[in-house]
């Protein structure tokens, strides 16, 4: 998987939701990355 998936996504988000970028952003994209790391690590 593109480790980079939410930083690329991120600005397309932004653009759709048309809303500040915030910290909730942040920690979401830390548990997607987290998510998809336990979940390929076997």
């Amino acid at each position: 998987p593109s480790i980079d998936y939410p930083s690329s996504i991120l600005p397309f988000a932004m653009l759709y939701v048309n809303q500040p970028l915030t910290l909730d952003y942040l920690w979401a994209a830390l548990c997607l990355m987290g998510a998809v790391y336990y979940i390929f690590r076997t």
